[in-house]
């Protein structure tokens, strides 16, 4: 691959790296977005988001709320897998996104992209979705880092997003730096929601929380794995885990 742009946005600085088939945004030297044009499946983060969306208990959901756009790579899969899906995106990087539109596409996803901040952007929306999928992150100097606060109040306005029986997505490092925060935010989801399950890949550092009513298991995906066309797509989509968490005792 070559490195065929650098952007400075407000937020960060986008190395842009371009073979004949893939694109990847890196900031920080850590690829933030990726586009191939025969491929959808990473082996990392994007994966656990596609496929958690995809545990709804409709196996179809038609609207699906993403906070954290980037470059569109979890949408270029669902845009694939689910073609009459409403997708709605929230932002703050406009000039990320202007980069994504140029060099990854995103125009050909037929979807409603905000620029605006996560936060403000969920108080004031009245629309509902069967899926929500929180991935607020910004890129530090040596990690990635949520810029607001994951706690009651958060996870009460995204739940008010969803409509009956609705599953919220949230996507969480792990490793050392991120446990205090992975473990305050499985509590709340434990405390909130009757069914919580998170979503793995087994060479990534990301799972993915999802919480509802009724959540699907790792059979559900079975289904979509003839839609991946590529040989290379289909074995990591058979390496991805889903695992129930204990429900809360009275003591937890």
């Amino acid at each position: 691959m070559q490195r065929v742009d650098i952007a400075t946005t407000r937020f960060q600085r986008v190395e842009v790296w371009k073979s004949p088939l893939q694109v990847e945004f890196r900031v920080e030297q850590a690829v933030h977005a990726w586009w191939h044009a025969q491929r959808f499946l990473t082996g990392l983060a994007w994966d656990n988001i596609i496929a958690a969306t995809l545990l709804h208990p409709s196996k179809r959901p038609q609207a699906i709320l993403m906070l954290g756009l980037a470059g569109g790579t979890t949408f270029h899969a669902l845009r694939h897998l689910l073609p009459d899906a409403e997708l709605t995106a929230v932002d703050i990087d406009g000039e990320l996104i202007d980069l994504a539109r140029k060099h990854m596409h995103l125009d050909t996803l037929r979807c409603d992209i905000s620029i605006a901040d996560a936060y403000e952007w969920v108080a004031a929306s009245r629309k509902k979705f069967d899926v929500v999928i929180d991935d607020v992150y910004l890129a530090g100097k040596v990690d990635v880092y949520r810029p607001g606060d994951w706690n009651e109040a958060w996870i009460t306005q995204l739940k008010s997003l969803l409509r009956p029986n609705g599953m919220l997505l949230t996507n969480l490092v792990r490793g050392a730096g991120h446990r205090t925060l992975q473990s305050q935010i499985r509590q709340l989801y434990r405390q909130h929601f009757p069914c919580v399950k998170e979503v793995r890949t087994p060479d990534g550092l990301n799972e993915t929380l999802c919480g509802g009513n009724s959540i699907a298991g790792v059979s559900a995906l079975r289904q979509w794995r003839a839609q991946f066309k590529a040989s290379r797509d289909r074995i990591l989509w058979d390496k991805i885990s889903v695992r129930r968490l204990p429900t809360l005792t009275p003591s937890s």
